[in-house]
């Protein structure tokens, strides 16, 4: 997000707003969303206040929080003391934005001040506003206004695909104007008796296609942010934070007061309500398999009950036949679920999107780690179907059996690469070169090797099918014998990126490796190499582990995932650290994080720039990280048990 926008989350709604608490009505510029959003859709895509038929100066722009809180005047000079100040707090809820706004004279004399919101809703898809140039189709589409007595509601409608945006306020706004645009502009002509103050509520609901839920939008955003308020106090209670180290006692808090924000709701194989975390905000505000299923590991631990949500959430979205459009397979669990007009007409293959190649084992993975953690065994009883399912694509479509690895090829609609660096560069030689073929990433092999073993555990212990597990057991012994044959790089002492199509190692130097001691899948020997090599100075930038090390023609600070730092990334290197016994390494890393989420009020982002921390005092954002992201937010938690306090 750039500066001039600030975000306020709930669930699947957010909204992004400028300084002054503006929706600017700007199509969208590829990193900024700029509007109301839920479920996919811009609910408004215009919300801007003019005082006397201008618009105000920010005397104190909208900050970092919960509620977006500004102050406002007319503009004037130095010899022209406004007349009047403006109080402005916003704040979102389910479907929902409220605002509220306070106007206070500064003279003894009666003044009048004229107030308007313009306000527009276009309903664009997400998709539309990308920075993909991208254009799709809406034969059909319709959109329309209706003036209400207390405000106006925008609808838009394409064959049976309805949604609508409703505008109150009270007191009503005495005039409901056209603007020529399509927009509507509400106007208030306020009589201020000296140094008195008067005040305006609005509310916004958000209606998206098929939403019949009986909502209630709060009176005020500071009702909404006791609700919220109310929640991250749940998240974070009884969580045993480090007293011996505060700030990642603080990383630790904040990471799961925003996870409470980024909870939205899903449905489990009996059609039972579960929450979920969505992946992030702007962009990813659903669920995805792979983020979940991460997030869920990560906070493990701490509250096991987003595992118990996410399992069964995945489980009545794991594919049962397969599909070309979706690349959904028999057993295979979804990577990403979307709600928006141009998947429900199927424009984009993302409604269930099923092009990831590591999802499925991270799925068995949480399955044992929760079962181990929890002590709990219904849960793996109940989902020993889905288990089955997701180990048999594993072994068939997957291609453990026919390939001897995990293997994707780029989908033409969809994803090039469906490893979690899944931008279309991202697997590359070290020169840069993409991968082509079927590719064979490393980390997935990690995912696919601990889920075998997880699920051979299970079926001993919990399905009491001997049989099974030695099948599993087998299957992981080999596969763990074979990568290190295929992959590892003597020449390196470090394995290789991926595989291609043709068995060439694809040589790039890349943090992947860690999450290969993460799942155990290297000997220690080799496994103590790769953890030692990840903190020397061409991987290592003083803020975390880069995705692929400095020196490499591939290398870019700035690119997405060949040379950036993630921290859910080396959230899972730091875990992997610590289980090959390389516990100083693992705190440097976990020092490295915790400072840099403590330069950006204890959030970690979605991604940061590589730049060294030698030459950058601070770390260097990524221009369009997601603000809220869920891996992130968990990323302290991993920290705390992959280091404890230390």
């Amino acid at each position: 997000m750039t500066d001039r926008h600030h975000l306020l989350v709930h669930g699947e709604t957010f909204a992004a707003v400028g300084d002054g608490g503006d929706i600017s009505g700007v199509r969208g510029a590829g990193s900024s969303p700029d509007g109301l959003f839920t479920r996919d859709a811009r609910h408004l895509s215009r919300w801007q206040l003019t005082l006397d038929g201008a618009v105000p100066e920010a005397l104190s722009p909208v900050a970092d929080g919960d509620t977006a809180r500004c102050v406002l005047v007319p503009r004037g000079g130095r010899q022209e003391p406004p007349a009047y100040t403006l109080f402005r707090e916003q704040a979102v809820g389910d479907g929902s934005f409220v605002e509220s706004l306070r106007v206070t004279s500064n003279l003894p004399t009666p003044t009048t001040v004229r107030l308007a919101i313009t306000a527009d809703a276009d309903f664009t898809d997400q998709f539309e506003l990308r920075s993909d140039h991208r254009t799709y189709a809406k034969s059909g589409a319709v959109r329309s206004r209706q003036v209400l007595d207390h405000g106006v509601e925008f609808a838009y409608q394409r064959g049976e695909w309805r949604s609508c945006t409703t505008v109150t306020a009270e007191p009503a706004p005495d005039a409901v104007e056209e603007t020529g645009t399509g927009a509507r502009r509400l106007v208030w002509t306020l009589e201020l008796a000296p140094h008195g103050t008067t005040e305006l509520a609005l509310r916004v609901m958000a209606r998206p296609h098929g939403d019949k839920r009986a909502l209630r939008v709060p009176r005020s955003p500071a009702a909404l942010n006791e609700q919220l308020l109310a929640l991250e106090g749940e998240f974070v209670e009884g969580v045993p934070f480090p007293t011996g180290w505060p700030e990642l006692a603080a990383a630790c808090a904040r990471g799961l007061a925003d996870l409470a924000s980024l909870q939205i709701p899903a449905t489990g194989p009996d059609g039972e309500e579960v929450r979920v975390p969505a992946a992030g905000a702007p962009w990813f505000l659903t669920l995805l398999g792979r983020d979940a299923l991460l997030t869920s590991l990560f906070a493990l631990p701490y509250r096991p009950g987003l595992a118990a949500a996410t399992l069964p959430a995945l489980a009545a979205t794991q594919a049962t036949e397969t599909g070309a459009g979706a690349v959904a397979q028999p057993g295979k669990i979804v990577h990403e679920v979307r709600h928006g007009e141009l998947a429900h007409f199927g424009q984009v293959p993302y409604g269930r999107y099923y092009g990831s190649v590591d999802a499925t084992p991270l799925f068995l993975v949480l399955l044992g780690a929760y079962v181990e953690q929890t002590g709990e065994t219904e849960l793996a009883r109940r989902l020993e179907r889905h288990a089955r399912a997701a180990v048999a694509w594993m072994l068939d479509h997957g291609g453990l059996t026919s390939r001897g690895y995990l293997v994707y090829r780029a989908d033409r609609g969809g994803l090039a690469n469906q490893n979690w660096k899944d931008s279309p560069g991202a697997i590359c030689w070290s020169d840069g070169t993409r991968a082509s073929g079927p590719v064979m990433a490393a980390g997935a092999q990690g995912y696919a090797y601990d889920a075998l073993r997880r699920t051979a555990w299970l079926s001993r212990t919990v399905w009491e099918d001997e049989t099974y597990a030695a099948l599993l057991e087998q299957a992981a012994g080999d596969l763990r014998d074979r990568f290190q044959r295929d992959f590892w790089m003597p020449e390196r002492s470090f394995p290789a990126l991926a595989l291609d199509g043709e068995g060439r190692q694809v040589d790039a130097l890349a943090s992947d490796a860690g999450h290969l001691l993460w799942s155990g899948l290297l000997d220690k020997e080799y496994g103590e190499q790769v953890g030692r090599r990840l903190l020397e100075p061409d991987f290592f930038s003083g803020w975390g582990v880069r995705t692929l090390a400095a020196g490499q023609p591939a290398y870019h600070p700035l690119s997405y995932h060949r040379g950036s730092v993630w921290p859910h990334d080396n959230a899972l290197i730091t875990l992997g650290l610590a289980r090959y016994g390389l516990h100083d390494e693992a705190r440097t890393v976990a020092h490295a994080l915790v400072d840099a989420a403590t330069t950006t009020g204890h959030r970690l982002p979605e991604v940061l720039a590589g730049y060294g921390r030698e030459s950058h005092s601070e770390p260097v954002p990524y221009p369009h990280a997601c603000v809220r992201e869920s891996r992130s937010a968990t990323a302290p938690l991993a920290l705390l048990t992959a280091v404890g306090g230390a």
